[in-house]
């Protein structure tokens, strides 16, 4: 064992284990992130539900 393998603590070999890295986005994935229609009608659709969420709360009280 060479002194450099000695003094690398288990914290800087974790990068070595395969559940450290990302799994790599399809190109489905990578097309639905970058096209504006469909990030524009995510967010339309996020904020309609947070809009009757928030209109019930208010209608209970």
């Amino acid at each position: 064992m060479s002194e450099e393998k000695r003094n690398v603590t288990p914290v800087e070999r974790a990068h070595l284990r395969p559940w450290f890295y990302a799994t790599k986005p399809t190109r489905g994935t990578v097309f639905l992130r970058t096209f504006l229609p469909w990030q524009m009608w995510r967010f339309l659709r996020i904020n309609l539900k947070m809009v009757t969420i928030i209109g019930r709360s208010h209608r209970s009280g």
